[in-house]
């Protein structure tokens, strides 16, 4: 990871999972202007703007939708300056219509790692902790991915990394050209056991590691 990502620093304490949930601690890569540098380090999944007054994740802060980047207090000033990566090699989408519901790993065709586009923050609790936390981008789904949900998270290509990350100067309303679904061409699913189905089972066989 650290070398596709060219980080400055390796991730320690960091076991490989298969099944992170909202409010847990994951990968996230950020640039530091001051340093020249990317840097990989464990943030909270679910964003706490600034300006919250309690560490309390909404469902609608796991994910953010790119159509309302701009309109959103909650992510328009992250979108503007704390734009980050989110390393995974697959995601989970559910099929309805089946008791219960069929979960479905979905990845890259070659396998190989990838990167979300995300939002972090910097939130400080009222004992003066601070807390780092991230949100997922979305949009609408490719025609592979149609059928499980209608929509899926953003995947930047490698060559975006370096403009979504902030290291080349840009307007942001300019990223948002970047915000489309990923090739259907270039990815691929398949079934997995339904033990994903409890965020208890975090590693096992019936998973596709997320790391």
């Amino acid at each position: 990871m650290r070398q596709l990502f060219a980080t400055a620093n390796p991730l320690v304490d960091f076991e490989p999972r298969t099944n992170i949930a909202p409010s847990q601690m994951a990968p996230v890569v950020r640039y530091n202007p001051k340093d020249g540098q990317r840097h990989l380090d464990l943030l909270r999944w679910g964003l706490v703007p600034h300006w919250s007054k309690t560490m309390e994740i909404k469902a609608s802060l796991i994910n953010a939708r790119v159509e309302t980047l701009l309109e959103k207090p909650a992510f328009r000033d992250a979108f503007i300056h704390r734009r980050c990566l989110v390393p995974a090699n697959a995601f989970y989408e559910w099929q309805s219509g089946t008791k219960p519901k069929q979960p479905f790993a979905i990845t890259l065709k070659d396998g190989g790692l990838f990167a979300f586009a995300g939002l972090w923050e910097n939130w400080r609790a009222p004992a003066g902790q601070w807390v780092r936390s991230f949100t997922i981008l979305t949009t609408q789904a490719n025609d592979l991915l149609v059928g499980l949900h209608q929509r899926m998270p953003v995947i930047l290509a490698p060559v975006h990394h370096a403009l979504w990350l902030g290291q080349t100067p840009v307007d942001p309303k300019d990223l948002q050209a970047l915000l489309v679904p990923y090739p259907s061409e270039a990815m691929t699913f398949y079934p997995v056991g339904l033990g994903l189905n409890s965020p208890k089972n975090d590693h096992g066989n019936h998973l596709m590691p997320l790391i």
